[in-house]
């Protein structure tokens, strides 16, 4: 599935105005030709593990999983195909049949793409959290807390089928001490300005936060863990980057743009809970509830609170 383009005299007014950017799609297609990553023995088919529930942390890295987390199970760690939400979505479930599950989203990327014809999947429900009482309007997030309670009804309401869980942290925006100190309500592309110099931010304090942005959404993780019946795996969708240097051009990168496959960017944790009796899951049809129409203005506004151009 290729991703819609500008026309090309757009292209490269922005590269003139954003170089960087011209130096970030000469690595991707350099990951493009080479698939180096695409090839790995332990890339990851999410829905081909054996799992009844699998809770995705948004951009969370592998290694700071492991530095900042503590639960109950087994860590490993995998390697995905995608650097960002949107290639997750056109890498692992365009054009899937997953009737035997129901996705309960904090992130509006999928009503996005699924909107607009980009991604086509058969789930059996798909509970969009971040419509009406489920955004937070203060720090412009789907908090953890919500996620853990709206998948909590799910699995109620649907106990016989997998659940495939999108919490938003740790991904931008920033909700613990050091990100209300030190960000403001100007999230429009965020790392994309952060790269052009426009938000003058040290590498140290986008650590802390996004490391607080972890602590934030465990408890909640872990409160899943309890009460979910079931294998549980807790996973992410991607990583992300904090100025390490992309190749084959050293460019230091900031955040998860789709196509670079870095190490940082596709190296995933994969924690396994498995306590207690099984789920006996079963097929069913897709769409088992209309999901409620919202206006492109009020999807849009979503994904730039959280950062996306």
């Amino acid at each position: 599935m290729k991703r819609p383009r500008s026309s090309l005299p757009a292209q490269i007014r922005r590269g003139v105005r954003e170089p960087h950017l011209v130096v970030r799609r000469l690595n991707e297609l350099y990951f493009d030709l080479h698939r180096q990553y695409a090839d790995r023995q332990d890339r990851v088919d999410f829905f081909e593990e054996d799992w009844d529930n699998l809770l995705l942390l948004d951009a969370c890295r592998y290694d700071t999983f492991a530095d900042v987390v503590d639960l109950p199970g087994t860590l490993e760690y995998r390697h995905s195909r995608s650097s960002s939400t949107i290639e997750f979505l056109s890498q692992y479930l365009d054009g899937r049949d997953l009737t035997d599950t129901v996705y309960v989203t904090a992130n509006p990327q999928h009503y996005r793409k699924s909107d607009r014809g980009f991604v086509s999947v058969d789930f059996h429900d798909v509970v969009e959290i971040w419509q009406e009482d489920g955004w937070d309007e203060t720090f412009r997030t789907v908090r953890p807390e919500t996620v853990a309670d709206a998948t909590e009804r799910a699995a109620g309401r649907y106990p016989n089928k997998r659940l495939l869980v999108h919490f938003l942290q740790p991904h931008y925006p920033y909700i613990g001490p050091t990100g209300q100190e030190h960000f403001d309500n100007d999230s429009l592309d965020f790392f994309n300005r952060v790269m052009n110099g426009e938000v003058d931010i040290e590498d140290e304090i986008l650590w802390e936060a996004y490391r607080e942005n972890l602590d934030v959404v465990v408890p909640h993780v872990e409160r899943l863990l309890e009460s979910l019946r079931g294998k549980t795996v807790v996973s992410a969708d991607h990583g992300e980057m904090f100025g390490e240097r992309a190749f084959p051009l050293p460019m230091r990168e900031y955040g998860h743009p789709s196509g670079i496959h870095t190490e940082e960017l596709t190296k995933i944790p994969w924690h396994v809970y498995d306590e207690g009796p099984r789920k006996d899951i079963v097929e069913g049809d897709a769409a088992a509830t209309e999901t409620e129409d919202v206006a492109t203005d009020v999807v849009e506004e979503r994904l730039r609170d959280l950062g996306y151009a």
